[in-house]
């Protein structure tokens, strides 16, 4: 064995994907010092995605003060890579975090993250990647439209609150007065879930209970979606239920589709084309790749199952090393996983196992490499 490439997401609430992928390398060359390595930190859009392009290609990060989710001000940080385009994390504007112990998806809203777009269109780029995982949002990308220009209005002429709850006024748009810059600028969201604006799997229903929806507002946002949907396929002419992805973030999806004519795309596979995978893989002995979970759900765009869509095209072995394993997980190896390892040592809570979570990955990449190495 001569080069293992480490493409692995970060282990949520206890490693970051770049500590993961440093770690998986450390237990390499404890056993096997003269392996070729590669890191590839991963992210699909959520927390770390910044971090995993700048680390994958370079470049700097700017802060910049911006609107909340309720409001308020506060710093949120994107990066400009060397290429000169920019990479934004909603979440670090308009994110879950940020309205802790404050939850309401009625009342928050997304123009805090069309002020950091607004930030790197006048700063020059001309190719904006924005991850859209871990929202605290749910309307539909007005906020972040506002910001850039878009004015949203009621029967009366007046401006609409910019908020889920808002959308239910919302009566004509004006989009006169939108960035001119933004048709100089292509926008690639990296999204790692197909669920569409309204509906029983939209925004609402699927992931505003866990933004703080009780049962009453999950149905008053989905009608306001559909209403704002409505509105969208009069005043412009497009179908946003029609776009897998399009209610992700609360719609912010929709949002970026509608008002900057934004590709919807897995954001794995924006990273994996950004760092050349294919030409990285195409020699490698084994790939090792991993997440804190894995289940039935990472079939839908995770990171593991997207870098075994890349290797089986070269016929190359994959590992996965997760934190948990989960339910239906055969599925994973049709996909091309050829085998799971979970770094667990022993059965207990995972406010204990977090604790020894970096040294438990440690341990348990030494012991796959004693055992690939006399197979």
């Amino acid at each position: 064995m001569k080069k293992i490439v480490i493409a692995s997401d970060s282990f949520k609430g206890t490693m970051d994907s770049i500590n993961v992928c440093n770690i998986v390398e450390k237990g390499i060359k404890n056993i096997r010092p003269e392996i070729k390595t590669i890191t590839i930190p991963i992210a699909d859009g959520g927390e770390g995605t910044v971090d995993a392009f700048l680390n994958a290609i370079g470049g700097i990060k700017v802060t910049k003060k911006v609107t909340g989710p309720l409001f308020d001000k506060i710093e949120a940080t994107y990066g400009i890579l060397d290429d000169g385009s920019a990479v934004i994390e909603m979440a670090q504007a308009s994110g879950l975090p940020l309205v802790e112990g404050r939850e309401n998806p009625l009342k928050t809203t997304t123009y805090g993250t069309g002020e950091l777009i607004q930030d790197a269109l006048e700063k020059g780029c001309s190719k904006i990647i924005i991850g859209i995982g871990g929202s605290a949002t749910n309307d539909g990308g007005v906020g972040m439209a506002a910001a850039l220009g878009v004015r949203f209005l009621q029967e009366d002429n007046s401006e609409i609150d910019l908020t889920g709850e808002g959308l239910g006024s919302l009566a004509t748009i004006d989009t006169s007065n939108l960035n001119s810059k933004i048709s100089d600028c292509q926008f690639i969201v990296a999204c790692d879930v197909d669920n569409p604006l309204y509906g029983a799997n939209g925004a609402a229903y699927v992931f505003a209970p866990q933004k703080g929806a009780d049962a009453e507002m999950v149905k008053i946002l989905d009608e306001n979606l559909k209403h704002y949907a409505g509105i969208v396929n009069r005043d412009l002419g497009i179908n946003l239920q029609k776009y897998k992805g399009s209610g992700a973030a609360g719609g912010l999806g929709a949002g970026l589709v509608a008002f900057v004519d934004a590709q919807l795309k897995s954001g794995i596979n924006i990273l994996l084309d950004a760092v050349d995978f294919d030409d990285l893989v195409a020699d490698a002995d084994l790939i090792i790749t991993g997440e804190g979970k894995i289940d039935g759900q990472s079939l839908r765009g995770k990171v593991p199952v997207g870098i075994a869509d890349r290797a089986v095209k070269y016929h190359k072995p994959v590992i996965a090393i997760v934190g948990a394993i989960g339910d239906e997980t055969d599925a994973l190896y049709e996909r091309g996983i050829s085998s799971i390892f979970s770094i667990n040592q022993r059965p207990e809570a995972f406010e204990v196992a977090k604790n020894y979570s970096e040294e438990n990955l440690l341990k348990t990449t030494e012991s796959i490499i004693r055992l690939v190495s006399v197979v």
